[in-house]
């Protein structure tokens, strides 16, 4: 009897607290933290240690406005670092071990300004939030990191000029003479545009195949008829060589980019290991609507 008692009391007091809980929360199904983080946890990990500070951190990520409307999304690795207020994107990632999947609602402000460093775009106001969710695919504390890229380097230390002489056959051979940009990029217009260019902080729904330079395929929006968006001239947003070829196309425009490894995944490759180290990719893209 004494044992049901205290059954009794546990879930008496804990749908209380629920029920209180809910009430004072402005977003159904979102658990509201100390520091005033909304948070609802959607899988949880097989590992029980929580990301720190320093760590090294691999998520598939998408930012979200409040009204569900994707304004990002992919997999990015980052160092954590301290965040310079509460709220912050980076808080988030404390809450979570590997494994765990996650939403958070943020102030918007905070995150443009004090995360990325960057204006607000057009399409969210500085008093609303937006939404994040994250999946933490790998937790890599700065030792282990540090560890890993001293050995990754020694083994590719010669690779660099040999991705210089696979694209010099390349082009020859394709009989590609335009000249590249100074960055290195190699930029072939292949359908012209409405003559709509692209400004910062325009939302750009973009089309691409994407292949190493022997023809084999590592990505397509097409093929998942899926295509992809996001916010020109923000951070961590798409790699370099993709962010200056679009900037130079207009809505409607095909072009082709073929595009050095500096200015793609580098000289560590891409952090889901599907883009090697000094790999030169090509991109065909159609940009389907400035918005």
């Amino acid at each position: 009897m004494e044992i049901f008692r205290r059954y009794i009391i546990y879930f008496s007091a804990f749908f209380l607290i629920l029920f209180f809980s809910s009430c004072n929360n402005n977003y159904p199904g979102f658990t509201r933290s100390k520091t005033g983080i909304y948070y609802a946890l959607h899988k949880i990990g097989e590992s029980t240690v929580k990301a720190r500070y320093g760590d090294y951190i691999i998520t598939d990520i998408s930012y979200q406005t409040m009204k569900d409307s994707v304004f990002f999304k992919g997999r990015r690795k980052f160092k954590l670092e301290a965040p310079l207020s509460q709220k912050s994107v980076n808080e988030c990632f404390t809450m979570l071990s590997q494994g765990d999947s996650a939403s958070f609602i943020i102030p918007a402000y905070d995150f443009f300004t004090n995360t990325l460093g960057k204006t607000m775009p057009s399409f969210i106001q500085s008093n609303e939030n937006m939404k994040i969710s994250a999946n933490i695919v790998e937790i890599q504390s700065e030792e282990e990191y540090v560890s890993e890229k001293e050995a990754f380097l020694k083994w590719i230390d010669d690779f660099s000029e040999y991705e210089k002489e696979i694209l010099r056959q390349f082009l020859k051979g394709s009989r590609i003479s335009v000249k590249p940009t100074s960055s290195g990029l190699y930029y072939i217009k292949l359908v012209a545009g409405n003559g709509k260019k692209v400004k910062i902080g325009d939302t750009l729904v973009i089309d691409y195949e994407g292949r190493f330079l022997n023809g084999k395929f590592f990505d397509s929006t097409v093929k998942r008829y899926e295509p992809f968006q996001f916010v020109y001239g923000q951070e961590w947003q798409v790699i370099k060589g993709l962010e200056e070829g679009v900037g130079m196309m207009e809505e409607g425009e095909k072009a082709l980019l073929i595009v050095p490894s500096d200015l793609a995944f580098g000289q560590e490759g891409s952090s889901t290991g599907v883009i090697p180290p000094y790999t030169s990719l090509i991109y065909e893209l159609e940009l389907k609507k400035i918005k």
